[in-house]
């Protein structure tokens, strides 16, 4: 697939907001994940009783130091597939090292970032625990949740949000600036833009029920994976475990605007299923499984599944590219050791046969 003609600007053209973190990456065992009450397949914030984790990946394993952070893995992924300067990332770092280790990760990519430097706070950490395909994240991070709305409304940052086209916010950046999310939200909603958010993990939800919901309507597309689908399910009470009936709920819940919502839940190597609110037709496409003895581990599949889609979405393509886009950047992230992109150039090329199987509810 070539990229975008000269006919549309996309400089600029995709925001996003998250908590840029340095991820501590280590094979580890279930001995470890026992000790600090852990899952196998999930996220969330490091509580004082994990702080010692972090030190004990640097000590006792094979840790790496890899560029993380949900959002900002997502937005480096979409510009490798954008022309130049076409995506821009915000979040807030400490003045350190690790700081600078996010910086280069970005450049490298050519993603353009917008940091809010706090001097008195170390840059973010996110500890990834992996056992066999799965992993296990705890963030801390100290830094990345200082990010102030006052940043947002400087103007040279909001002159940034006025260009976009498209924005992307991860709902982890519920926990650091409900006020960003809704001023962007309002922005993009009175200058008939395109609103994105991910649900991210399945503890934001129920833990910010109200805010959720009062985002919610301002929504146009809305990712997720399969455990965080059934935890807005719960929160919401959607009385159903089937996915194709929570994305159709879901994307019929209230919304400003008469664009319709676009709901994409993905399932691993299990199938994408998508809901809109304009139609009763659910679309399932069918994922190729990566080969057990090809897969790195999990880490940023997701995130580059929601990359792969927007830089396709952006330039206008339809849907069914957009998910296929996602299916092969996921897939070829899994075959990396954390959330790393190959190296030398991205290039996706749609297939002339991939579609979705319609299934009514």
């Amino acid at each position: 697939m070539e990229k975008a003609t000269m006919s549309k600007d996309l400089r600029g053209a995709l925001v996003g907001f998250c908590n840029p973190l340095l991820d501590i990456s280590a094979v580890v065992g279930d001995d470890l994940l026992t000790k600090y009450n852990l899952k196998a397949n999930d996220a969330i914030l490091a509580s004082p009783e994990h702080v010692p984790l972090f030190q004990t990946l640097i000590d006792s394993y094979d840790a790496k130091f890899l560029p993380g952070g949900a959002g900002q893995n997502t937005l480096r992924g979409a510009q490798l597939l954008l022309p130049a300067n076409s995506a821009v990332f915000m979040g807030a770092v400490g003045k350190d090292e690790n700081a600078e280790r996010l910086k280069g990760a970005a450049e490298r990519a050519g993603l353009r970032t917008n940091y809010m430097v706090n001097p008195e706070k170390p840059t973010g950490t996110c500890a990834l625990l992996i056992t066999g395909p799965n992993r296990s994240m705890v963030a801390n991070l100290s830094a990345a949740e200082t990010y102030k709305f006052s940043h947002t409304q400087k103007p040279e940052s909001w002159h940034i949000i006025e260009k976009a086209q498209i924005y992307y916010i991860t709902g982890f950046f519920f926990t650091v600036s409900p006020e960003t999310i809704e001023a962007v939200a309002k922005h993009s909603l009175e200058n008939n833009k395109t609103f994105t958010m991910n649900i991210s993990a399945p503890f934001v939800p129920p833990v910010y029920k109200d805010l959720v919901e009062k985002t919610l309507p301002y929504i146009d597309i809305l990712f997720g994976n399969e455990t965080e689908a059934a935890a807005l399910a719960a929160a919401f009470g959607i009385d159903s475990t089937d996915i194709k009936v929570i994305a159709k709920k879901v994307a019929d819940m209230p919304k400003n605007s008469t664009k319709p919502r676009i709901v994409v839940f993905t399932q691993g190597d299990k199938n994408t299923v998508i809901a809109t609110s304009d139609s009763d037709q659910i679309r399932v496409y069918a994922v190729t499984p990566v080969p057990s003895n090809e897969i790195g581990d999990t880490n940023g599949a997701g995130d580059a599944f929601v990359a792969a889609f927007l830089a396709q979405y952006i330039q206008d393509k339809p849907i069914d590219v957009c998910v296929e886009a996602g299916h092969w950047l996921g897939g070829e992230v899994v075959r990396m050791i954390g959330p790393n992109y190959p190296e030398g150039e991205l290039k996706f090329v749609a297939s002339s046969d991939f579609a979705p199987t319609i299934e009514k509810l």
